[in-house]
């Protein structure tokens, strides 16, 4: 190791606000979560459109005959999906519901909505490192999946909800709209973090408390939000005259680029938990393992590889400890 790396490395370790973001950054690129996402994302963009069409579809039923509702429920799925809701939810076309439609996408959906599942829930447990003879089963592991496509049908359910009730306030006084507004928004996080944490504590089987998700959870709701402004600035300000020249291969792209940042958020997430839980900081930036949390993190890994029960897994490290 350079001299600067070394002071670089002593620095980090010695102070917690560098050396503990580095610590979550460093798990992150030694768990390959970027391919993680990289798979919940390809799983998510399929699922999409069948779930899409079943939401069309019942809002067809529920909402025929109300145009001035429908506007505002399909102006929140744009939001929700800047620049995708308008392309797939064209404004001015009214909403119909079949029940031919409703049933094909429900069962697309709950399909690809199980595969998205087992892609996290692989993921999770990747993360917290759980070893694969203690991963569930083919019945366990699909258990869990559907408890997460209900808590993930609910997050869309309220979250929509919510925003209609949010783009409905326009009606009222200017002072009091940014007043509604704030505390819609308020409320979409509260709900958004509840479920983010649900989510968490059902993708892995480790058995951890809200509290431990909470921070992870805060995290993916603030970016959730954030990703959503982000993605309408764009949209309207950058690319909104390039819509009928990109067409069907922005919405494609746009939709796999969506979902390929939210899984890499979802993952920070839940990196952070981990680090924080099982206190994996300071980490060293090179060289071998010298740190306590370096040494905990290798043994996890090794830990990983047992597949049966009855099996041990011993691990020797020739550095000395150094606990910076």
């Amino acid at each position: 190791m350079t001299a600067p790396l070394a002071r670089l490395d002593q620095y980090q370790r010695s102070h917690r606000w560098l050396g503990f973001p580095v610590a979550v950054a460093k798990k992150f690129g030694q768990d390959q979560a970027g391919n993680l996402a990289a798979l919940i994302s390809y799983y998510a963009f399929f699922s999409f459109f069948p779930l899409l069409l079943a939401f069309v579809t019942v809002l067809g039923f529920v909402l025929a005959g109300d145009p001035a509702m429908e506007r505002r429920v399909m102006g929140t799925v744009s939001e929700q999906f800047p620049g995708l809701g308008q392309a797939i939810m064209p404004a001015g076309r009214p909403l119909t519901g079949s029940g031919f439609g409703l049933a094909i996408g429900l069962l697309l959906a709950v399909w690809a909505g199980l595969a998205v599942a087992n892609a996290a829930q692989n993921g999770f447990n990747t993360v917290w490192q759980v070893p694969l003879v203690d991963r569930p089963n083919l019945l366990h592991r699909t258990v869990r999946s559907v408890a997460l496509v209900a808590v993930l049908g609910v997050n869309i359910v309220v979250t929509t909800a919510i925003s209609t009730l949010s783009s409905g306030a326009t009606s009222l006084h200017v002072g009091l709209d940014i007043g509604a507004r704030t505390l819609l928004l308020g409320a979409s996080l509260v709900v958004n973090v509840a479920l983010f944490s649900l989510a968490f504590r059902l993708l892995t089987v480790r058995e951890v408390r809200f509290r431990t998700v909470l921070p992870g959870a805060v995290l993916a709701a603030v970016g959730w939000q954030i990703l959503q402004w982000f993605g309408g600035y764009i949209i309207t300000r950058r690319l909104s005259s390039s819509a009928t020249t990109y067409g069907t291969f922005a919405v494609v792209i746009g939709l796999l680029t969506w979902f390929f940042v939210l899984g890499q958020l979802v993952l920070l997430a839940t990196e952070l938990n981990v680090v924080t839980a099982r206190r994996l900081w300071p980490r060293s930036l090179t060289g071998p393992p010298t740190t306590d949390a370096d040494r905990r993190v290798y043994q996890g890994y090794a830990s990983m590889q047992r597949l049966a029960p009855g099996v041990r897994v011993v691990v020797h490290f020739d550095a000395p400890t150094d606990t910076g």
